[in-house]
């Protein structure tokens, strides 16, 4: 255990020369190699760039200041520096108080030992390394929810509320961060789909008979701040956010995708009929006119000029028939090359 605490930093804020001699000797005992130093006062302790220490023993009465203030005032310097309290004085509910400001440990001088000392100091350093951690964790997740490409949210599972958007999801939906908080999330959905979505919401729960954690996502309509309907792909999971039952949501705006699905389907059926005309009307005209340059060919010499001028006439009936289809393929084709997405 000493090799691992070896080389120590151990900054003292202590103005009584005999306890600063006594913590001295009981440190130096307890770690092989350890570097200490002593402030007197809270001024001279915020001064030095306190996170350089690996833990700080804080006197609660010094000259310029003491109590609640001066434990204030030393973990804002301390930042990730475990801080902790000794003191003379056996007060519980302020030992209690100390804690939840955010102090590593209180210790009462006159039960202080070198092992107790020992022990206080090692677990402060260790439970700080682990809330570091979670804190770095926290961060990143954070940032990760933040600073999304996509929009995401989080709303209360019991009242439906919104907790919190990203920046992505402002941007995208138009509201402020303060609009969408005093929101739920049925205000961003048609009336047609609020049944739907109350529904699968209830059964977001790993105990509802079915539940898949790995099919947790949807597609569905939302409405933006300007009355703009638009298809979202969602994918949601149940998490615990601020102490409150919630549900992560990251939505992808589809709708760019399914118009163009759509329009695409539309120029296939407009493909199918301008193949369906190619194959069927156009080969009406078409045999007619086979017909009549075969039967001309035929009866060349023996043709009366009346059967001639009605055999042209019924050509130039063909002809002209062949001519409107041609023209009403060329229409429909340029029809899909000018489709807009709508």
């Amino acid at each position: 255990m000493k090799d691992k605490y070896e080389n120590i930093k151990v900054l003292v804020i202590e103005d009584n020369p005999g306890d600063f001699v006594l913590i001295s000797e009981y440190l130096e005992e307890s770690f092989s190699t350890c570097e200490i130093e002593q402030t007197k006062t809270c001024k001279e302790a915020i001064l030095k760039k306190i996170d350089d220490y690996d833990v700080v023993l804080l006197d609660l009465s010094l000259p310029d200041r003491s109590g609640v203030e001066l434990v204030t005032t030393v973990l804002g310097a301390a930042k990730n520096t475990p801080v902790v309290v000794l003191t003379g004085y056996t007060d519980k509910t302020f030992a209690i108080k100390t804690i939840g400001m955010g102090t590593a440990d209180y210790l009462l001088k006159d039960e202080l030992k070198p092992e107790i000392l020992q022990m206080s100091i090692i677990y402060a350093i260790e439970r700080k390394k682990v809330f570091s951690q979670l804190e770095l964790s926290e961060k990143r997740y954070r940032e990760l929810f933040h600073l999304s490409p996509l929009p995401m949210y989080v709303f209360n599972k019991e009242n439906f509320k919104f907790l919190d958007v990203n920046k992505a999801a402002i941007s995208h939906y138009g509201y402020t961060k303060e609009e969408f908080l005093e929101m739920s999330v049925f205000d961003i959905r048609p009336e047609d789909e609020k049944e739907k979505v109350y529904n699968l919401i209830t059964k977001i729960n790993p105990s509802y008979p079915g539940y898949k954690a790995s099919n947790m996502s949807g597609l569905f309509k939302h409405i933006k701040k300007n009355g703009e309907v638009i298809d979202v792909e969602i994918s949601y999971n149940d998490l615990e956010y601020q102490s409150q039952n919630a549900i992560l949501v990251l939505a992808n705006d589809v709708t760019l995708k399914y118009q163009y699905i759509d329009a695409i389907e539309k120029q296939n059926a407009k493909l199918k009929e301008i193949a369906w005309i190619q194959s069927h009307v156009v080969r009406a005209p078409l045999a007619r006119l086979m017909g009549l340059i075969n039967l001309l060919n035929a009866t060349e010499e023996e043709i009366q000029k009346e059967d001639l001028k009605e055999m042209l006439v019924h050509i130039m009936e063909s002809t002209e028939e062949l001519d409107k289809i041609i023209r009403e393929i060329t229409l429909k084709t340029e029809q899909i090359n000018i489709d807009s997405f709508k």
